[in-house]
């Protein structure tokens, strides 16, 4: 029997979303037809988030062209046509929310030239001129390893950028879209710094797939070997029937011995934890007094 089949563990529960803040977010994204990570991955953590007027945001659209088993965002051959206003859209929302750090995020588009680098970009350069001392987190794809694309978003200076991992190398295959790879990914942190060694990366591991000790602590290594700063690892949460079952639940004890072995092995920072999830907003704070640290 899967975890999945089982009942889930009295740390997995979370709230119902709700409250003034957590409504007025809602509002400003729906009007103004953005779309979020929050909601199209089904995250638990929306009621938290939103309630403290924070989110992470997801640039072109809602439909990803990538088909990962463990994703809850829409999947099509063709991704929705780009909105031009949509940086405008983001830098308005993020402005009348008041936040001092946003997170981004982005749907694969393979159908694109340049897979949406420029748009993403253009957001982010936006974003900085609206509001200068504004912290920008960019969770990217792995724009097929192309490095141009990722040179363009680096250059726009976010000051993290993420991608994540995902899962371990023996899992790849079944867990990530056939277009994705292990290699790949660590391709596109290794780039970030050739490119900028003084941008911050981040990338993220589920848990729960069917990993091993072993696995795990490989994956850890592999990521400081390209000099990956910062690193999430969160409990997978099967978002229907149709995608991968859980294979087992991490207690929090396992997490907390993995957040202590990823600062051993040069992590700047380890957000561990069964809620846990790549935009993560304990992480913002340790991020926002290294990046103040830096420029100070």
């Amino acid at each position: 029997m899967t975890a999945a089949a089982e009942r889930k563990p009295e740390w997995l529960k979370v709230r119902a979303p709700g409250g003034e803040t957590y409504a007025r977010v809602k509002g400003l994204v729906h009007g103004l037809g953005l779309a979020t990570v929050c909601e199209e991955a089904k995250c638990p953590n929306v009621g938290e988030c939103w309630g403290g007027g924070t989110m992470t945001l997801m640039l072109m659209g809602d439909t990803c062209t990538r088909g990962c088993k463990f994703c809850h965002v829409k999947t099509a051959k063709e991704g929705q046509q780009l909105d031009p206003f949509e940086p405008h859209k983001v830098s308005m929302t993020v402005s009348q929310l008041g936040l001092d750090y946003v997170v981004l995020t982005m749907v694969d588009r393979d159908d694109l030239p340049d897979q949406g680098a420029e748009h993403v970009a253009r957001t982010i350069e936006l974003l900085k001129q609206r509001a200068p001392k504004l912290l920008v987190e960019m969770l990217t794809g792995d724009f097929r390893g192309d490095r141009a694309c990722v040179e363009r978003v680096v250059r726009a200076k976010p000051d993290v950028f993420a991608h994540n991992l995902e899962t371990v190398e023996r899992l790849q295959g079944s867990v990530r879209d056939g277009k994705a790879s292990y290699a790949q990914s660590l391709g596109v942190l290794r780039s970030v710094k050739d490119i900028d060694p003084t941008r911050f990366t981040k990338s993220s591991l589920m848990l729960g797939l069917g990993e091993s000790a072993e696995d795990i602590e490989q994956a850890m290594r592999d990521l400081r070997g390209v000099d990956c700063d910062i690193l999430t690892l969160g409990q997978y949460l099967q978002p229907t029937g149709w995608h991968l079952p859980v294979q087992r639940y991490v207690p929090p004890a396992e997490f907390a011995a993995w957040e202590q072995r990823a600062k051993e092995l040069g992590f700047l920072y380890c957000a561990a934890g069964p809620l846990v999830r790549s935009s993560y907003k304990a992480g913002e704070f340790f991020v926002r007094g290294l990046i103040q640290q830096r420029q100070t």
